[in-house]
């Protein structure tokens, strides 16, 4: 599995993790096709993964990832914006169409 999260994303996924999160919970991200990237998210701190996620270590986090998702995030850069029109972790897919610069996660 082949994907990118930037250090924006990261410092948004291990915040989330703090707040929400006990000792060993992780960030469970279902991807769907769907926006202008291509894709749309769906994201929850839990404290174990859903029947057939893969569990995956980065940089002192652990991710939930649904089979679909683990697809689908191939190739795909992970990072998070903060701007009065958008909040939250975008996608930026290359084999994706766009019609803007970033597409919202909270859909």
């Amino acid at each position: 599995m082949s994907f990118e999260i930037t250090p924006r994303a990261e410092k948004f996924i291990k915040l989330m993790l703090r707040v929400d999160g006990g000792p060993g919970a992780g960030f469970r991200l279902a991807v769907k096709p769907g926006g202008c990237s291509g894709l749309s998210s769906e994201i929850a701190v839990q404290a174990t993964p859903d029947a057939g996620d893969a569990v995956i270590e980065r940089n002192g986090f652990r991710l939930f990832l649904p089979a679909e998702s683990r697809l689908l995030l191939e190739g795909v850069t992970v990072d998070f914006v903060d701007s009065p029109g958008k909040t939250g972790l975008v996608f930026h897919d290359p084999k994706g169409s766009t019609c803007s610069s970033h597409t919202p996660a909270f859909n």
